[in-house]
């Protein structure tokens, strides 16, 4: 399995440009694997069109030096995965993505195209539908999906955008007691806490961390605790 994925956490830091700070990575990306061409799946976007969110991304990645096309305008959407020669997913509600990814019978598609080698690059949202489920989103359900079940192309699951603390005066659960109780019925899975301004680059069974900052890790009946840019992680694809 010659897997290729590009798993970012966010894609837009708080004063930046849209795709700011993964631009480097991204466009790295992008020529190592010779990508000229990205099918865009643009479902996570609910609050504004697809044609305007495929429009967004593709500003940034002409600047890259490849195109963006969206999977909304293809006749054959399943065919559409299956001749593309890299595919992407943008983040957004992630409920909403899911939703449509089974709707239109694209979620097994993906995983057969990217486990046959073709590049995956997902933010957010479309870092969540490469684990096995979306059971650690942080967004709000606002429609139901066919299944929680995702593409599995990695056998962890990722909480994006994660944050050490609520902010100041909230009185909810911290994002690591989320995970907790998502542990406690879901025991045999890592969770990784990956912060803002860092992603993950799998490649076959090997996986690194990049960014500037460390990323956390989750399993149940262990102390919760921290991986560093540099650190060995290929335990989380066994």
């Amino acid at each position: 399995m010659n897997k290729k994925l590009l798993l970012i956490s966010n894609s837009t830091n708080a004063g930046e440009a849209y795709l700011g700070w993964p631009r480097e990575a991204i466009k790295n990306y992008l020529k190592t694997n010779g990508i000229k061409h990205v099918l865009f799946i643009p479902y996570a976007g609910v609050g504004l069109t697809y044609d305007d969110y495929t429009s967004k991304v593709n500003t940034v990645f002409t600047e890259l030096g490849s195109s963006v096309y969206g999977i909304h305008n293809e006749v054959d959407p399943v065919k559409a995965v299956n001749e593309a020669e890299a595919i992407a997913v943008g983040g957004g509600n992630t409920f909403h993505l899911v939703y449509m990814l089974h709707k239109l019978k694209l979620m097994e598609a993906i995983k057969t195209k990217v486990l046959e080698g073709t590049p995956y690059m997902g933010w957010s949202a479309g870092s969540n539908v490469a684990c096995p489920t979306l059971k650690t989103t942080n967004d709000m359900p606002i429609i139901e999906p066919e299944s929680f079940n995702c593409t599995g192309l990695i056998p962890f699951q990722i909480n994006p955008h994660y944050l050490d603390a609520n902010p100041e005066g909230h009185g909810g659960e911290t994002r690591e007691q989320r995970i907790e109780e998502f542990m406690e019925v879901n025991q045999n899975i890592y969770v990784v806490g990956l912060r803002e301004a860092t992603y993950l680059l799998v490649e076959g069974n090997s996986i690194s961390l990049h960014g500037n900052r460390p990323m956390r890790i989750f399993k149940y009946g262990k102390p919760a605790y921290e991986i560093q840019v540099g650190d060995n992680i290929e335990f989380l694809m066994k």
